[in-house]
C-alpha cells in the first residue's frame, strides 16, 4: 500500500471500475450460464505485439459469446473489456442483454490482455520484463482481430454491424475502437469514460470536487465532518498513543508505526472508501466493488449528519469509522480487523497491471486541496509520480500519450459515438459533456453514478437512467438501419 501510485489506486475501478475471482458479485462462467445457458467462454490466440512483423509470442485471450437473441445478419454488441476479470463486467452489464433482445443481437464480452485469464507468458509473472505489451493500442488491436475472425467463422455474421460498448476505461476503449477501427466498428456506446482527463486539460482535483458535491447533496454537515477529520487524524498521528487509538478505533490489523503503514496509507484507505461510495452511489443494493446498500452516500452520512453528537475530536472519528464502514463492512463480514495492505475493490481488478498502465500511457493527474474538496492537501507532483513509476516498473512516464494517440477533445471529425455520463459520478468531470459534432451524442444522467446506464434495469432506477437507456437504444437502431440501407444500396448497384 505504501508504494501504490495514486492514479492506480483510483482507477483499480474503475473504472472504476473497477473488480482469477470476481469480488463479491460472482465470478465464474459456470455461475453465469445457470442464468444464460447459451453463453460460452472461449479462447482466441492473439499476437503479443500487433505492430511487429517479427516472429513472436502469442497468448490466449478469453472471451464470452452469448448468441441466444441473435438472428443471422443481426448486429453484434461487443463489450471492450477493461482492467479486470471479464466475468466482473459480464455480471454487471445487464443492459447489454436487454439491448440484445430488442435488437436481435449477439453479445460478446472480450477480456483485456493481461487481465483475468488473458495474461501472456506464464499467466502469473507481472513485472517490467513481461508488461511492456500492456497498452491500450495493443488491446484495441486484439479486439479488432477477434471481431474480424469471429465474423469470418460464425455463419451469417459476415455483414453483421458491430457496436462497441464499454464503461469507465472500457468506455474509453469503446470510443477509441470507433475512432481507430471505423471499418470494424459501426458505432460505440461509451459510458462514464473520462477521455478528457489527461494532461493539463482539467484541474487535477476534478474527481475529488465532484465526489464532494455528491456528499453535499446528502448533507453539508456530512462534508464538514469529513473535512474536519483529516486534521484530527494528523494530530493523533503525532504520538504513539494517538496512533494506537486510531488502530483500535478503526479496527486496523496493521501497526500504525510510520514504517510499514504511514499516515498517508491510512488517509488513502479512507479516501478510497469515500470516493468509491460516490462512484457506486446506486439507488439499490449492489455488490460491484463491495456489498453496499442503495444510495450508500446517504447511508454513510447518517452517521455524520448530527455534529452536536461529536463533543470531542475522538467522538467525531468514531462517527467517521461508522460512516466509512458502510463501504468496507456493510454486511458485517469483517469480524476482526481491516488489512490496509489489501485491495479496496475486491480481487478481480488487476491492480499491478493498471498501475503499469497508469505509469506508462493512461496517466490521469490526481490531487486534492482540502479547500474546494472535502479531503486534505495532496498536490499533483509529476516529478515524484514519474520517479515512482521508474522505481516500480522501470518506465519513463508519457504524460501526454493518450492525448497524442487519441486526440483528446478534438472529436469533431469522429461519428457514431454516444458519450453517457452520470452526474453523480466523480469521473464525469473528465467525460465528454457537450457534443462536438452532430454525429456524436452526449447523454447526461442526472441521478446516475458510474456507468449506471449499463447495469440491468431495476425497479428503483431513476427516470433519468430509464430515459437515457431508451435514447441509447434508439440511436443504435438508427445506426444499424442506416448501415443496412447502405449495404442494400451497394448490393443493388452491383
Amino acid at each position: 500500500m505504501a508504494s501504490r501510485i495514486w492514479a492506480g489506486l483510483l482507477w483499480s475501478s474503475f473504472f472504476v471500475v473497477s473488480l482469477s475471482a470476481v469480488a463479491e458479485g460472482g465470478q465464474n462462467i459456470e455461475d453465469f450460464v445457470q442464468k444464460r445457458p447459451a453463453c460460452k467462454a472461449k479462447y482466441f490466440k492473439q499476437k503479443l505485439d500487433h505492430f511487429s512483423f517479427r516472429k513472436q509470442h502469442v497468448f490466449e485471450q478469453r472471451y464470452v459469446v452469448c448468441p441466444e437473441e441473435w438472428k443471422e445478419g443481426g448486429p453484434i454488441l461487443f463489450y471492450t473489456g477493461n482492467e479486470g476479470d471479464i466475468m466482473l463486467f459480464l455480471n454487471n452489464t445487464g443492459f447489454m442483454f436487454e439491448m440484445a433482445k430488442e435488437l436481435s443481437a449477439m453479445v460478446i464480452f472480450a477480456e483485456h490482455r493481461y487481465y483475468g485469464r488473458s495474461i501472456p507468458f506464464d499467466g502469473k509473472t507481472l513485472n517490467a520484463t513481461t508488461l511492456p505489451w500492456l497498452t491500450s493500442t495493443q488491446a484495441l488491436a486484439d479486439y479488432n482481430d477477434l471481431i474480424i475472425s469471429l465474423k469470418s467463422i460464425i455463419n451469417g455474421a459476415k455483414n453483421s454491424p458491430v457496436i462497441a460498448v464499454g464503461g469507465s476505461y472500457g468506455g474509453m476503449l469503446a470510443a477509441w475502437m470507433r475512432m481507430k477501427y471505423p471499418a470494424t466498428i459501426l458505432g460505440a456506446l461509451s459510458s462514464s469514460a473520462p477521455i478528457l482527463q489527461f494532461g493539463d486539460t482539467l484541474p487535477c482535483n476534478t474527481f475529488a470536487q465532484i465526489a464532494t458535491r455528491d456528499y453535499q447533496q446528502a448533507s453539508q454537515t456530512c462534508v464538514d465532518t469529513i473535512k474536519r477529520s483529516w486534521g484530527i487524524i494528523a494530530d493523533l498521528w503525532r504520538t504513539q498513543d494517538g496512533r494506537d487509538w486510531l488502530k483500535d478505533t478503526f479496527h486496523i490489523c496493521n501497526a500504525l508505526d510510520n514504517d510499514k503503514i504511514k499516515m498517508e496509507d491510512f488517509r488513502v484507505w479512507l479516501f478510497a472508501g469515500w470516493t468509491y461510495m460516490a462512484m457506486t452511489d446506486y439507488p439499490y443494493p449492489t455488490s460491484f466493488l463491495k456489498p453496499l446498500p442503495g444510495w450508500p452516500v446517504k447511508e454513510a452520512c447518517k452517521f455524520l449528519n448530527d455534529g452536536s453528537h461529536f463533543q470531542t475530536d475522538r467522538a467525531l472519528l468514531k462517527g467517521i469509522f461508522k460512516g466509512i464502514s458502510v463501504y468496507f463492512n456493510y454486511t458485517g463480514a469483517v469480524k476482526t480487523c481491516f488489512n490496509l495492505s489489501e485491495s479496496s475493490t475486491g480481487s478481480a481488478l488487476g491492480e499491478i497491471q493498471w498501475d503499469y498502465q497508469a505509469c506508462s500511457e493512461v496517466v490521469i493527474p490526481d490531487c486534492t486541496d482540502g479547500k474546494t474538496d472535502m479531503f486534505y492537501s495532496r498536490p499533483w507532483n509529476k516529478t515524484e509520480y514519474a520517479a515512482n513509476c521508474r522505481k516500480n516498473f522501470g518506465v519513463k512516464t508519457n504524460f501526454d500519450a493518450a492525448l497524442r494517440e487519441y486526440g483528446g477533445s478534438n472529436l469533431k471529425y469522429h461519428s457514431n459515438i454516444i458519450f453517457s455520463n452520470g452526474q453523480l459520478d466523480p469521473w464525469s468531470g473528465g467525460g465528454v459533456l457537450t457534443a462536438p459534432s452532430p454525429t456524436i451524442t452526449v447523454i447526461l444522467i442526472e441521478d446516475g453514478a458510474h456507468h449506471l446506464d449499463l447495469r440491468a434495469s431495476h425497479p428503483k432506477d431513476p427516470q433519468s437512467v430509464i430515459a437515457a437507456r431508451a435514447q441509447e437504444v434508439g440511436i443504435i437502431k438508427r445506426w444499424i438501419k442506416s448501415a443496412q440501407t447502405v449495404e442494400n444500396d451497394l448490393d443493388d448497384t452491383w
